[in-house]
């Protein structure tokens, strides 16, 4: 099946559609983080902090993207769509905006906050079990089902060009404001599940700052892109596991796939307890709570698995700040080298 891969075009096109509904998120130099790599004077490090959203989470923009781009699509009828919690509280925001019904399919798993801010948007919510899905696909069936029995238009959380293309309006700003600064960028470091964010970011990175290093991280319990890009094709994980929810897709995206093989330059995973410490790190030096997959681009820096050997500044994206309290205490009481 041949599918339309997004473009830097798209991405500028979608610019104009997220900033009628949110401005761009901050982009933070960390002071701590130029230190702990013992970068020389000159070089700086910069988190672009997507939890500042209104959903807490870069998901929004790709979600207000392709809700704009399938209004004619959907009419008078629902939207669909499946989310291990934040593109499921994104698409219910930006359905809420233009007076979309919204029903999303969620594993029983879902972080609490992540359910309620999905709830408060108006968004309605049917659960499938995350323990077994890897084999009896309950997520697929149940959405499928839901778009069948309510006649609603589906919407995928990352294998769309809308929502790439929405995405990688970050990716844009993020361009913008280094060069508004006068500084150049070496290394982009950012998550990758479906390959959505970083997809998005590749087009416009690649297009702003052609040279950079662009490296995509992963949970080491869920490594399929590490995989894909070294064998060089598509690699599916049955049964991924890690406290990173939201980077548990079983494979990337066919939309993202060609963007992510030919556009990022490496990809490295991290154990859980690398990502517990960086999420500590994070809280204990920028005061930032961020959900186990916002954290983990931090995590490789931290952790040497991304060596900033080359001029320029680096940019490590936290992707989300969405998780339950309980659960982000216990995560954080971990001793720390640093």
């Amino acid at each position: 099946m041949t599918c339309r891969v997004p473009t830097i075009r798209d991405v500028r096109a979608a610019e104009a559609v997220v900033r009628k509904h949110i401005s761009p998120a901050p982009l933070i130099r960390s002071w701590p983080l130029e230190s702990a790599l013992e970068l020389p004077p000159g070089r700086r490090v910069w988190l672009r902090d997507y939890g500042w959203t209104p959903v807490g989470s870069f998901k929004l923009m790709g979600a207000i993207n392709w809700v704009a781009g399938n209004l004619e699509r959907i009419g008078h009828r629902a939207i669909a769509a499946d989310s291990s919690g934040n593109f499921a509280s994104g698409i219910a925001w930006a359905g809420a905006q233009y007076g979309k019904r919204v029903i999303v399919v969620m594993p029983d798993t879902a972080p609490r906050i992540k359910c309620e801010r999905t709830l408060s948007f108006g968004a309605e919510i049917r659960r499938y079990e995350a323990a077994s899905d890897h084999r009896t696909g309950a997520r697929i069936r149940t959405v499928r089902e839901v778009a069948e029995q309510e006649n609603a238009v589906q919407a995928s959380p990352y294998d769309d060009p809308y929502v790439i293309a929405g995405n990688g309006v970050g990716g844009l700003e993020i361009v913008q404001e280094l060069r508004r600064m006068d500084r150049s960028l070496s290394h982009f470091v950012c998550a990758v599940s479906g390959g959505g964010l970083m997809a998005g970011h590749v087009l416009a990175i690649r297009d702003g700052f052609p040279e950079a290093q662009i490296t995509g991280v992963e949970p080491a319990g869920a490594d399929d892109f590490c995989r894909s890009l070294r064998e060089r094709r598509r690699i599916r994980i049955d049964h991924p596991q890690s406290i990173c929810d939201g980077l548990l897709s079983y494979d990337v995206g066919e939309h993202n796939w060609p963007i992510l093989r030919d556009g990022v330059s490496a990809a490295v995973s991290v154990a859980d307890l690398q990502v517990r410490r960086a999420m500590k790190w994070l809280y204990d030096h920028h005061g930032l709570r961020t959900e186990p997959s916002g954290a983990i681009a931090v995590a490789a820096l931290l952790e040497g698995q991304v060596v900033p050997d080359s001029d320029g500044d680096i940019v490590a994206v936290i992707s989300g700040r969405n998780v339950d309290d309980d659960r982000f205490r216990d995560w954080i009481d971990v001793p720390s080298d640093r």
